[in-house]
């Protein structure tokens, strides 16, 4: 008799080839600050836009965290992805933070002016990182039961990265950029999993911790609740 050993996975193991696509990203995001070429095609980018006067719409603050509610939405309704409620708010909510933790004192310390000239807080952007990081894991928990469903969270960021130059908040640039430090947070979330589920002990069959995203008054969080 033949044994045939079931193929391993890899949804927690860090992947070189998984860095490629946010670092294209991340790494042209930083170079539109300098070349003159790109700086021209933010400028030019947003020209366009101006010239057409879109209404400037609030949307992109809840689209950003639409693939996630979806996420859950879809598993509620029986249409289940790669790991189980307690499983993937500890991901979800670690990408949250790793998004946060790189784009907040970014802003800050790269100080480029917004298009509409209220801050200088405008790269990256951290409406289209946390929409990327959101779509990203959409795409982690459905690939493999459903492709299609998987990237169509995809469609959701886009939309709030359009919709952050529109809204005359952001820059291509900083919206490019965005993206791939979305990507990349979700990703580092995914192999950092199995080490933070250790830290948070307990057994997962007893116990239940949810971590969500929150958005009020312009502020994004991280809500946190553990039952023993």
């Amino acid at each position: 008799m033949v044994l045939k050993s079931l193929p391993e996975d890899k949804t927690h193991q860090f992947s070189y080839k998984k860095l490629i696509i946010p670092t294209v990203l991340i790494s042209y995001g930083i170079a539109s600050l300098s070349f003159d070429e790109l700086k021209n095609l933010n400028s030019s980018t947003q020209y366009e836009i101006s010239e057409h006067k879109p209404d400037h719409i609030k949307l992109d603050n809840y689209t950003q965290f639409a693939p996630a509610v979806l996420v859950y939405g879809l598993n509620a309704f029986g249409v289940k992805g790669k790991h189980n409620f307690r499983e993937r708010s500890i991901i979800y909510g670690t990408s949250m933070m790793i998004t946060s933790a790189i784009t907040i004192p970014l802003k800050h310390a790269v100080k480029e002016e917004r298009p509409d000239h209220s801050n200088r807080l405008s790269f990256p952007s951290g409406h289209t990182a946390i929409a990327f990081a959101s779509a990203q894991f959409m795409f982690r928990e459905y690939k493999d039961h459903n492709l299609l469903l998987g990237i169509s969270g995809y469609s959701l960021a886009v939309f709030t990265g359009v919709y952050r130059m529109l809204n005359d908040k952001h820059w291509f640039g900083d919206v490019i950029g965005g993206a791939g430090f979305g990507i990349l947070s979700t990703e580092l979330a995914y192999w950092l999993y199995p080490k933070i589920n250790k830290l948070l002990g307990g057994n997962p069959e007893k116990s239940q911790a949810m971590m969500m995203p929150y958005y009020q008054k312009g502020n994004v969080g991280i809500g946190f609740v553990k039952n023993f």
